[in-house]
């Protein structure tokens, strides 16, 4: 649950930006930055992409698997993972592909969603450039190291190596 620090005023008081923990700050960062790689990518003609589908791409991007596997990776159940499955094949990000077993229904990124990707790293990329021109790059690259070292120390930097970042409940 995001919880903003209490406010003296009426609801109506703007939130003073220096007084949020660093928490609150890198998951507005993050969730800004998002929502300008979605406005791109849709503007780009990759329609119809959701945050939550980047979970499933980051699944993807090694090669195909089951629905199964998507399901425990996603911690979700398996209905949940077919229908989001179905949605991205449906818009044409998804593709299904051979499988050793006919029982195991096995899904690949297609082209027109490692395109996808592509234009989202180009994107983030664009993005980097442009706090780079804006901020310098030492304080770009200062406040890269300061947010892996804060992710190292908190635990949390094995589950984005390994790909493996859940959706937020």
């Amino acid at each position: 649950m995001i919880s903003m620090p209490r406010r003296k005023e009426a609801d109506t008081a703007t939130v003073e930006l220096e007084s949020l923990d660093l928490g609150h700050l890198a998951l507005f960062v993050g969730m800004r930055v998002n929502d300008v790689v979605l406005e791109e990518i849709h503007a780009a003609g990759f329609t119809g992409l959701r945050y939550a589908h980047g979970f499933v791409f980051q699944h993807l991007l090694g090669g195909p698997r089951s629905i199964s596997e998507l399901a425990a990776l996603l911690e979700v159940t398996q209905q949940a993972a077919s229908k989001t499955v179905a949605e991205l094949e449906k818009l044409g990000y998804v593709e299904e592909t051979e499988s050793d077993d006919a029982r195991v229904r096995r899904v690949r990124l297609s082209a027109r969603g490692r395109a996808a990707v592509d234009k989202g790293r180009a994107v983030r990329a664009g993005l980097e450039e442009r706090l780079r021109r804006r901020h310098g790059s030492r304080a770009v690259e200062e406040a890269h190291k300061l947010l892996a070292d804060v992710l190292e120390s908190l635990g949390g930097t094995e589950a984005v190596r390994a790909r493996r970042v859940r959706l937020p409940r």
